[in-house]
């Protein structure tokens, strides 16, 4: 069985991913998109507030930033794409007050749009927020 790793005691858990050289077309995807926030979110086992929303980048004022930006709120905070349909590119940030495995998010990233490349940074937020918290409540 594999061994878990216990994070620390934090008020938020962020995974930052930029992904290059995704499958063509899937940036500029809605359906494609839409599913990929949608089906996240119980993959991770969090809670919806309310269903994914996705739109259009406006191509006329953003000419170089074609694409899709879209988010679904959840119960503990949100999770948030942007493409750039033109460069087969997207950026995706799932923040947390709740642990989740970014190993997890990043395996379903990959199957969902296969990018070439990956870079990744995960921040543990608020290190220092129930020490206050209890502070303040003495």
């Amino acid at each position: 069985m594999a061994k878990t790793t216990k994070l620390p005691k934090v008020f938020g858990y962020e995974l930052l991913l930029d992904c290059y050289g995704c499958t063509p077309y899937t940036c500029g995807d809605l359906d494609h998109c839409y599913h990929y926030l949608d089906s996240l979110v119980d993959f991770i086992k969090m809670k919806k507030q309310e269903p994914p929303s996705i739109f259009r980048t406006d191509r006329k004022s953003f000419p170089n930033k074609a694409g899709l930006s879209g988010w679904v709120p959840l119960a503990d905070s949100s999770i948030v794409i942007h493409t750039l349909s033109k460069n087969d590119f997207i950026s995706i940030d799932v923040y947390s007050c709740k642990e989740f495995d970014p190993k997890k998010v990043i395996a379903f990233t990959k199957k969902h749009f296969n990018p070439k490349k990956i870079e990744k940074q995960f921040i543990l937020r608020g290190k220092h927020y129930f020490e206050a918290y209890n502070r303040k409540k003495k």
